[in-house]
């Protein structure tokens, strides 16, 4: 879109990770079921926090990590999210502008602390999240910046949003603008476990407003209660423009323009984290479509971006993405 200055602008929630290695019988002696995100309030926070063995701390957020993949690829990103003016509301305001993203949110004076998502790795290197929302709860309609939105060819939305009421209706506010504005809207259902609360809600969006869908096979098979992948993905097939599906090791399927692309994983030498694999991998994929590549381009650009996230630690990247992709 040539009157577009931003290609995506993400909304979500504004999170500082903290990732320390562990084992199953930590998460089952703390009652934590693997693989999950489940949100906890800050006296469990503080348990766990006590209790996790020598962390590692960097900023997160699922669609805030997507849109640090994306300004690292040398696209033009925004956020919209909420902190507090405290230490870990600066970290996270320092790391997300030292990307080169537009975050202009105004921290909060007061409230609940900036929130914090303890994630638990364990050697097979699957991450168990534990996240204390905090100020993230307090994000509202208020908090949506329509000049932002209308500056960007694609809103991208996370499914984690639809917890919080407020949040919920600073989503649908998004969602209208953009439309509004003749801009596409993106979203990642982002947890299972989160499809399984709102599904009926999330159909009736992805079938109205959502222009761009992402999911994992998890997401996508429990949206529409399928017996298997196949059974999800010819349901999903006339409800989006683009749906891009996203399988671990076996790649990824993108649907769409009445095709469908499956794209193998690109190498590893070795998984060590799997924290923030689908949010690269859609900072890969929304990049190559605001660049005007094809969807199985697309695909490939979000596939080497979730393989570099997966060798190391944390939800950001330590490669040079722009180089990797041009190299």
């Amino acid at each position: 879109m040539s009157d577009c200055d931003l290609d995506v602008v993400g909304i979500g929630n504004a999170i500082v990770d903290v990732l320390a290695a562990s084992d199953d019988e930590f998460l089952t002696g703390h009652g934590i079921a693997k693989g999950a995100m489940t949100l906890i309030d800050a006296v469990r926070a503080e348990t766990l926090y006590g209790s996790m063995g020598p962390g590692i701390e960097c900023s997160g957020g699922s669609a805030a990590n997507t849109i640090a993949g994306i300004a690292g690829l040398g696209g033009r990103a925004g956020f919209i999210g909420k902190v507090k003016d405290d230490q870990l509301g600066r970290v996270f305001i320092h790391d997300l502008r030292s990307t080169g993203a537009v975050f202009d949110s105004t921290p909060a004076a007061d409230g609940t602390s900036t929130a914090r998502c303890l994630i638990m790795v364990t050697p097979d290197a699957q991450r168990t999240m534990n996240t204390y929302l905090g100020a993230c709860v307090e994000l509202g309609p208020g908090d949506i910046d329509a000049g932002l939105i209308g500056r960007a060819a694609i809103t991208y939305l996370e499914g984690y949003l639809w917890d919080p009421p407020e949040a919920k209706k600073a989503f649908r506010k998004a969602i209208d603008i953009a439309h509004g504005a003749g801009r596409k809207v993106a979203l990642t259902l982002s947890d299972a476990f989160c499809v399984d609360r709102f599904r009926d809600e999330f159909r009736r969006l992805i079938e109205d407003e959502i222009d761009i869908l992402f999911a994992n096979e998890q997401e996508i098979i429990s949206l529409y209660r399928s017996a298997d992948f196949d059974g999800a993905v010819q349901q999903v097939r006339p409800h989006c423009n683009v749906v891009a599906l996203t399988r671990s090791e076996k790649g990824c399927v993108i649907l769409g323009n009445d095709e469908i692309h499956i794209i193998d994983a690109a190498p590893v030498d070795k998984v060590v984290d799997t924290t923030g694999a689908g949010d690269l991998f859609a900072a890969g994929f929304l990049y190559g479509l605001t660049n005007n590549r094809g969807l199985a381009e697309c695909g490939r650009i979000g596939g080497l971006c979730a393989a570099e996230i997966i060798s190391h630690y944390g939800a950001r990247p330590e490669a040079d993405l722009s180089a990797l992709l041009n190299g």
